[in-house]
């Protein structure tokens, strides 16, 4: 058994008030974890490719930026 299946057995054996106590912790350490990553990636440039087409079609005066 895996660590992630451990703890999947785990959580499924836990009763309702543990898994809100739970969850009350885990979404704002996931969302934490998924805002690191986010600052990495666009630091390190990672996601300039999702700007490249909108900015080409404001560079050809396809729109503005209002």
């Amino acid at each position: 058994m895996t660590t992630v299946q451990a703890i999947e057995a785990a959580v499924q054996q836990l009763a309702p008030e543990q898994r809100a106590h739970f969850r009350a912790w885990y979404e704002p350490f996931d969302a934490t974890e998924w805002d690191s990553q986010m600052e990495c990636d666009v630091e390190s440039g990672h996601l300039d490719w999702l700007a490249e087409e909108p900015l080409g079609y404001l560079a050809a005066g396809c729109c503005t930026d209002r």
